[in-house]
C-alpha cells in the first residue's frame, strides 16, 4: 500500500546531477522523500506530518514528501530504502521494531538492518498504554481483572497489534512472558485497524502507542489500565505503570523512533540532515508538542554514531525478548 503526501515548502527542482562533492554541497536541491512503513493515523504518521514543515525550514526551504509503503511490520518500506540510491533524497522513518526487533523476529529479511542503512538521528522514546474498550470489556476495570481472566482462560484472551514485530506486538508478548499467561496475538495492518478492532470488541486489549491512544482515552471510549514505562507519564498521571498495576516489578517496554538513510550515504549529508533534525527536536514548540500530545520522551542529542550504537544494543536486547516470547514470523 502506498500513500504520498507533499509537505513543507517548495524548492526548485533542477536536473539530477552526479552525487559528487558539488552535488553534496548543493543538497538538497529537489524534494526529499521520507518513507513510512506504517499507514495514516499511526503514531509515526502523526509525528512525520507534524515534523515535515519545520524540517523543511531547517533544510533551507526543502520540500518533504511523506510516502507510505506499508506492510510486513514495516519491512516493505525498509526494503525500499535499503535499495534506494544513497543520494540524500530517500530516507526511512524507522522504529526499534523495523530496525532492531525485526532482525530476530523474522526468519528471513531481504535486507540487513545494520549493513544496508545509515543511522542518522534518534527521534524519541515511545511508550505504550495497555488499553481496553470501556463498552465492550467493562469487566476489565484494572490490570488485576484482566490477568485473572487470562489465567482462568488460557489462550482465549487476545490482543491487537499494529503488525508483526511492532512495539505493540512485542509489548504484548513481553507482558505474556512476565505474567506467565497464554495470550493470542492478532496483528493488524497499522494502528487504525487495531484500534477499530479494540472498539468493536474483536480483541480484548491493545498495547497502543500513547500518542494515538490519547484521543480514545480522553473521549471515554477506552480505559488505560497501565503504561509500559518505568515511571508514570505526565500526560496520563493517574494511570499506573504495568509494574504497579499488574504486579510485574521491573516491567518496561518502550521503543524508539529514528531516521535512517540507505547505506553509504555521504557524510556531509548525514551531518546536515542530523543537525536539521536536532534543530526541529530542540525547538520549544515542537518538543512541547511531542511530550504533551504524544507522550514521547526527547532523547539527549545523539550523534549518528551514538544512535548506531543504540541500534546495535537494542538488536541484542530485543532478540532475547523475542526468544523468550517464542514469537516468530515467516
Amino acid at each position: 500500500m502506498r500513500r504520498r503526501s507533499l509537505l513543507a515548502l517548495p524548492l526548485a527542482a533542477p536536473a539530477l546531477a552526479p552525487m559528487g562533492a558539488a552535488a553534496q554541497d548543493n543538497w538538497p536541491n529537489r524534494p526529499i522523500t521520507i518513507i513510512s512503513g506504517f499507514p495514516n493515523g499511526s503514531g509515526i504518521d502523526i509525528y512525520m506530518r507534524r515534523m515535515a514543515e519545520p524540517l523543511g525550514r531547517a533544510l533551507g526551504g526543502a520540500t518533504i514528501i511523506v510516502d507510505h509503503r506499508t506492510g510486513a511490520g514495516g519491512n516493505i518500506g525498509s526494503d525500499f530504502v535499503a535499495k534506494a540510491r544513497p543520494d540524500g533524497y530517500t530516507f526511512y522513518f524507522g522504529t526499534a521494531g523495523t530496525h532492531a526487533i525485526n532482525a530476530s523476529l523474522y526468519r528471513t529479511l531481504p535486507f540487513d538492518v545494520v549493513r544496508d542503512f545509515t543511522p542518522i538521528a534518534h527521534l524519541g522514546d515511545v511508550p505504550n498504554a495497555l488499553t481496553v474498550s470501556i463498552e465492550r470489556r467493562p469487566q476489565y476495570t484494572d490490570c488485576a481483572a484482566l490477568l485473572a481472566a487470562a489465567r482462568a482462560n488460557p489462550g482465549r484472551l487476545n490482543y491487537a497489534s499494529t503488525g508483526n514485530g511492532a512495539s505493540t506486538h512485542l509489548a504484548g508478548a513481553q507482558f505474556a512472558v512476565a505474567a506467565n499467561v497464554d495470550l493470542t496475538h492478532v496483528p493488524y495492518r497499522g494502528q487504525p485497524g487495531a484500534q477499530t478492532a479494540l472498539l468493536a470488541g474483536d480483541v480484548d486489549f491493545f498495547f497502543n502507542q500513547v500518542g494515538p491512544a490519547l484521543g480514545p482515552i480522553r473521549q471515554g471510549q477506552t480505559r488505560a489500565l497501565a503504561v509500559t514505562t518505568a515511571q508514570r507519564l505526565s500526560i496520563l498521571p493517574d494511570v499506573p505503570t504495568v509494574a504497579e498495576a499488574c504486579n510485574l516489578p521491573g516491567f518496561v517496554s518502550t521503543t524508539w523512533y529514528g531516521m535512517f538513510g540507505p547505506a553509504n550515504l555521504p557524510a556531509p549529508i548525514v551531518e546536515r540532515f542530523s543537525n536539521a533534525l536536532t534543530t526541529v527536536l530542540r525547538d520549544p514548540e515542537f518538543s512541547n508538542w511531542l511530550v504533551t500530545t504524544q507522550g514521547i520522551a526527547l532523547p539527549p542529542v545523539f550523534t549518528p554514531a551514538e544512535f548506531a550504537a543504540i541500534q546495535r544494543r537494542d538488536i541484542a536486547s530485543w532478540a532475547e525478548i523475542v526468544r523468550r516470547s517464542g514469537a516468530s514470523v515467516d
